[in-house]
């Protein structure tokens, strides 16, 4: 079995979770998550199985989007509801702050990561020193924010919104800054991930889902092609009779290729022979010409 599931994983569940469970329902070994979602989060979480785990690399770098809520006013260990109270402010702040606070993250902006965090320190995880009670100094991350729209200010104390971002955005990191920014405190009192691109949440299904399809024999009815996840690519389409040179390594000249989109030497490929999905690759530059090399065959 080879493909994507897009799956809503509920909350109370940790990524790995989902993961072993996909496994035991469909009784297959290779499977993978495509970025970690927290186990008080909700939302979209592609599941590769068989050959398409070898993409899941490239969902890691796609764009991220959550609706979330901020509440101000705290501070927590985990900036997030599940943590303990640190500090607490009662400070008012209008909503003209609060619109002021919003449009100054958008852009690139620069995130020291929370310790209740995934990251390795010393080969330890950080969430693993955070319990034993241990802080160490964690280097600024830069990561992007496209879009950050509010949906709803409520009391000027909790605000609902939703956010677009690059990959290693930590959205509890994102809270806890815009309320240091209004110079009072703020924690992630919601997160809900809507989209991993090409991936949405209208289209993810429950785990449940997953049993009974499985289960009635139409598991091919969520079970989403391989090259779906990498859409935002450019193919080209190559004979077959290219098929084994390029499975073997061996580079093609472009002059041989019937390919009329934009030739940019490095960027990664779709290739298909006919509409069949064989494999990504890219154009290398070789002595002064430009030949097309796969890197990985899903064939």
């Amino acid at each position: 079995m080879n493909g994507i599931i897009n799956v809503f994983k509920p909350r109370g569940l940790t990524s790995n979770d989902v993961v072993r469970r996909v496994k035991k329902i469909l009784n297959v070994k290779k499977v993978g998550h495509t970025g970690t979602l927290d186990p008080n989060a909700s939302g979209v979480l592609p599941i590769c199985i068989g050959k398409a785990t070898r993409v899941s690399e490239y969902l890691l770098y796609s764009n991220k989007k959550y609706t979330a809520e901020i509440t101000l006013g705290f501070s927590t260990d985990t900036q997030d509801e599940e943590g303990n109270i640190l500090k607490r402010s009662e400070k008012e702040v209008t909503q003209n702050e609060i619109l002021e606070a919003f449009d100054s993250f958008k852009g690139e902006i620069y995130q020291i990561p929370p310790m209740y965090s995934a990251i390795r320190h010393d080969g330890k995880r950080l969430y693993e020193l955070a319990r034993e009670g241990i802080e160490v100094e964690r280097e600024k991350r830069k990561v992007y924010i496209y879009d950050l729209e509010i949906l709803k200010i409520i009391d000027n104390k909790k605000i609902l919104f939703n956010v677009e971002c690059s990959r290693g955005t930590y959205i509890r990191t994102l809270c806890n800054d815009i309320g240091e920014y209004l110079g009072t405190y703020g924690y992630m009192s919601f997160l809900i991930r809507t989209s991993v691109y090409p991936f949405k949440i209208d289209t993810a299904v429950s785990l449940e889902t997953i049993k009974n399809k499985f289960d009635s024999g139409n598991i091919q009815d969520i079970l989403i092609p391989i090259d779906y996840a990498l859409s935002n690519f450019e193919s080209i389409f190559v004979d077959k009779n290219y098929f084994k040179q390029l499975s073997n390594g061996m580079l093609i000249d472009l002059d041989r290729l019937n390919f009329k989109g934009n030739v940019v030497v490095g960027k990664n490929l779709r290739i298909y022979c006919g509409d069949i999905f064989i494999g990504i690759g890219k154009f290398v530059n070789k002595d002064s010409k430009i030949f097309l090399k796969m890197n990985k065959v899903f064939l």
